[in-house]
């Protein structure tokens, strides 16, 4: 097969949108204005009652109409979400008598389905977000490289969709008790990642259309399986495993077989051009290996089209392996590692769920604006933003002040001269877990007997190494003979033909040998170097082998005495305002968090 074409399918996964039905937004929320605020105030926010009736109106309507603009779908959906935001912000929905209590939205696959609250329904409105963008995507012309690259983007739209349900909206959701699972945490992840599959799926035919070369395709390719092997994780575990149909499930685990596959057919092509025939021989078998237990473990219901390009990428890889196999048993003799011995194949990730912070960002939304005038809105933020600051101010300043300490501690070796000059000498952590660490492994006398070890080897390997050129030697002079003996007759390549990949690596290895030989030598004149100072190590415990201190003779017993009791003092001091500087943290961290 040429490594310009494609074996890949053409088909891919939409998401179809949540069901909808009828909410009325407006009465409730016209009356808690006119409840807390005046008749007024409700008539001056009429605009934005109706906007937000309209809305939800639209969204129900468009649920319903197959006809519908998706583009147009999408921007409903995404002004519906600020909408809500903005509702939440300044109305409270709850069972409480004073709040906005008789809403109830219903936004779900289950009719019977109900939640008193905006979290639930802004789950939904995310959801369809990601379904319609995911719908988007499949609906361009994926034979074109145009098509492709719009749909890629679709997908991308839709994975950051899936990932801001995900990171800012199904955990409160998940607070409901009948919260479903199509909304939740697990499922916005699952499909994210199956998003940024099909995304970086388009980007892969591209790449083939393009021409690149076989390793960057097999790096694409590699991370479009990894992708479908995230999202077929999360299908195979709870809550997702009893919840999607089995052909989704056939779908994502043949998808993820057939781009591994594809990906070390890739590879191949690249191995191959270099040479490196017992790598491509073990790449070729694990993607066929990979096809065929990919095939056998799907469930039933994948689609013929995704089946058909598998048994064609299984055909060629069959192909390009019989080949490589027949060239290397006539030219190279390589021997071919097991598939456990190979490292992961690379990857390159072209595709990330796209930012929709900035998209769904309510922050300028001027629906209900004047139920909080904005002058206390603004006074409020200040006085957050001040409070932040003495906060951080006062934490910075204590953080130094116990920086600082430990800083001036260490330069006066204390409290470890105290306690040394006490005859309380102990090893610093790290040192004494390196000393722990040689002992465990023998010592001085354990670090000869890896020295003796290598000795052993290095003779070892010489022996070999000398056995190999005698065998290659003998080989060469028997083809001699037989080629001057038989004549024309004797039609095998020469010797130096055969034995020549042989022999390349029989220098490189004699190579590795001498410099290992060298780098051994070193290490042996070091050990003898410090063989003084190693002895220590076999001292039990390590601490009666190192000098201590002693008290001057100079000096009075006094006046020591005194200076060691007054440092005594000062740092049971400094270990009680540590105490009191913690409590003090805590504290600051509880007033931000109350305010």
């Amino acid at each position: 097969m040429d490594s310009s074409s494609s074996t890949t399918a053409h088909i891919m996964l939409s998401i179809p949108e949540k069901k909808t039905v009828s909410v009325d937004l407006y009465r409730p929320l016209r009356n808690y204005i006119i409840y807390n605020y005046s008749e007024l105030e409700a008539q001056n926010l009429e605009d934005d009652l109706q906007t937000l009736k309209q809305y939800r109106s639209d969204i129900e309507r468009g649920a319903n109409d197959s006809s519908s603009s998706l583009p147009a779908r999408r921007d409903l959906l995404q002004n519906y979400y600020k909408a809500l935001c903005a509702v939440e912000s300044r109305f409270p929905i709850s069972p409480v008598q004073e709040h906005v209590n008789s809403v109830t939205f219903t936004c779900s696959t289950d009719p019977s389905f109900f939640f008193l609250g905006l979290h639930i329904e802004k789950a939904a409105v995310l959801f369809n977000l990601g379904a319609v963008h995911s719908q988007m995507g499949l609906g361009f012309d994926h034979s074109l490289v145009e098509g492709r690259k719009q749909g890629s983007h679709s997908f991308i739209a839709a994975a950051g969709a899936f990932a801001f349900l995900r990171d800012n909206v199904a955990m409160k959701a998940s607070l409901g008790s009948s919260t479903t699972v199509d909304v939740s945490v697990e499922c916005a992840g699952m499909l994210e990642r199956l998003m940024l599959a099909q995304a970086q799926e388009c980007v892969f035919e591209n790449s083939i259309a393009k021409g690149n070369t076989p390793g960057v395709s097999a790096k694409i390719s590699r991370q479009v399986g990894l992708f479908y092997e995230e999202a077929l994780a999360a299908l195979n575990v709870v809550p997702l495993n009893q919840h999607f149909d089995k052909a989704w499930l056939a779908h994502v685990q043949l998808k993820a077989a057939l781009f591994y596959a594809e990906a070390c057919y890739r590879y191949s092509l690249e191995l191959h051009d270099k040479e490196e025939i017992a790598e491509e021989i073990a790449r070729l078998r694990s993607g066929v290996n990979a096809l065929s237990e990919g095939r056998k473990k799907a469930p039933r219901g994948a689609p013929q089209q995704l089946l058909d390009a598998i048994n064609k990428l299984e055909a060629t890889l069959n192909l390009n392996l019989e080949r490589a196999m027949k060239e290397n048993d006539r030219v190279y003799l390589m021997r071919v590692p097991p598939a456990s011995s190979l490292p992961p194949l690379a990857a390159f990730t072209l595709v990330k769920p796209m930012q929709m912070n900035y998209i769904l960002d309510a922050s300028k939304e001027k629906m209900f604006a004047s139920l909080i005038p904005d002058n206390s809105a603004k006074a409020l933020s200040r006085y957050t933003e001040m409070l932040d600051d003495v906060i951080r101010t006062q934490a910075e300043k204590l953080q130094q002040g116990s920086e600082l300490a430990r800083v001036r501690l260490r330069e006066m070796d204390l409290p470890d001269s105290i306690l040394a000059l006490e005859g309380n000498l102990s090893l610093p952590v790290a040192l004494k877990e390196d000393v722990e660490a040689v002992e465990i492994c023998g010592g001085p006398a354990g670090l000869d007997a890896e020295l003796q070890q290598l000795r052993d080897l290095k003779r070892v390997n010489q022996q070999l190494l000398v056995q190999t050129e005698e065998l290659l030697q003998k080989e060469a002079v028997e083809d001699t003979q037989f080629r001057t003996q038989f004549g024309s007759r004797w039609t095998r390549p020469q010797s130096t033909t055969l034995t020549k990949n042989l022999q390349d690596r029989l220098n490189r290895f004699a190579a590795n040998l001498k410099q290992a030989a060298e780098s051994d030598a070193r290490i042996e004149r070091s050990v003898k170097d410090h063989a003084a100072l190693m002895s220590i190590l076999d001292s039990r415990p390590i601490e009666s082998a190192l000098p201590t201190l002693a008290r001057s003779i100079l000096s009075l017993d006094a006046t020591e005495d005194a200076i060691v009791g007054a440092l005594k003092q000062s740092l049971r001091q400094l270990e009680t305002l540590g105490a009191q500087r913690a409590g003090l943290e805590d504290m600051l961290k509880e007033m931000k968090r109350k305010v």
